[in-house]
Formats: C-alpha cells, sequence, structure tokens
C-alpha cells in the first residue's frame, strides 16, 4: 500500500511539471527581443533576398500550329480523362463517379488569364492534384495554347469570319 502511494505521489509531481513546460513564454520568427529596434518589417525577409530554390516563372511561348499540336497531343494524355475532348468536363472519369471539373466555356474561364491555367496544371486547384511532376513546363503552355483553341473553337460564331472565309464555309455547307 505504502508503495502504492509513493508510486501515485511520483507521478502527481511528474505530471503537475508538465503543464509548465507545454506554457512557457517563447520567442516566434522575426520577433524582437524587448528594446531592440526592428531591422525589418515585420514578417519580411530582408531586401534582394530570394530563396535559393527560387525560380522566375516561365514565359509562354509563341503559339504556333506545332505547340498546338503538343498542346494536344498533352491534353489528350493528361487532361481528357476528365475534361473530356471538348472540354465540357465530361470525361470518363467523371462518368465513372468522380467530381465534376468545371467546363473551359464558362464565362469566368474564358476571362481568365492563361496563367491561371498554367498554375493550375502545376499546383493542382480543387480536386484536381498538381501535374508539376508529370507535365514539362513547356508543356503545361502548349496545353494552355490548345485550352485556349478549344474555347474559340466552341464559341466562334459565323459572323465572327472573315466574309471570304464565311462564303467558302456556306458553299461547303451546301449540298
Amino acid at each position: 500500500m505504502r508503495r502504492a502511494v509513493l508510486l501515485f505521489a511520483t507521478a502527481a509531481f511528474a505530471f503537475a511539471g508538465c503543464d509548465k513546460m507545454a506554457n512557457q513564454p517563447k520567442r516566434l520568427p522575426y520577433e524582437t527581443y524587448s528594446g531592440q529596434k526592428p531591422s525589418i518589417a515585420e514578417g519580411q525577409p530582408p531586401a534582394h533576398i530570394v530563396a535559393r530554390d527560387w525560380q522566375p516563372p516561365p514565359k509562354p511561348p509563341p503559339v504556333t500550329p506545332a505547340l498546338l499540336a503538343r498542346g494536344r497531343q498533352r491534353y489528350d494524355i493528361y487532361c481528357e480523362p476528365c475534361h473530356d475532348p471538348l472540354g465540357d468536363g465530361d470525361g470518363i472519369i467523371v462518368q465513372r463517379g468522380f467530381p465534376h471539373p468545371p467546363s473551359y466555356h464558362t464565362d469566368r474561364l474564358r476571362n481568365a488569364p492563361n496563367q491561371h491555367f498554367y498554375d493550375v496544371i502545376t499546383h493542382g486547384y480543387g480536386a484536381m492534384y498538381s501535374y508539376a511532376s508529370r507535365v514539362a513546363p513547356t508543356d503545361r503552355w502548349a496545353i494552355v495554347a490548345y485550352i485556349r483553341a478549344l474555347q474559340a473553337s466552341q464559341n466562334a460564331r459565323l459572323a465572327d469570319l472573315p466574309p471570304d472565309q464565311r462564303a467558302a464555309l456556306q458553299r461547303a455547307a451546301l449540298p
């Protein structure tokens, strides 16, 4: 009995000290010491300091037929299973119960900058995971160019064509 009381008292003293250890004062990153003047803006790194692994974002290449062909090839491999061939978001994966991605033909995505699509491919968005390890940066830009071509093709009107091309289409459509 005496041994149980001694064990209980020892455990009580040990656990009593844990609460004080968890609530001790501590310094936070970029916190100044008492009496010290802050040398930099609160929470900001010094000027002209760049993280070692930071790289500037790549510039989009000029749109060419070769870039569009590469974009279509990469789109068919990586994007089509969810977004479908037209970009409506009704791919085979969606038909099997996965979340429905947005259509590229909504006003929000038609008005989005190209960098938005590049960033979504790179970092993922919502249920879509990052493709940074699967798709090279130049291929990401090619996919973005192809998405823009999809958007233009699905929302094109006959009145948007020059008169000579409009006449050629009308002649081809006649039986």
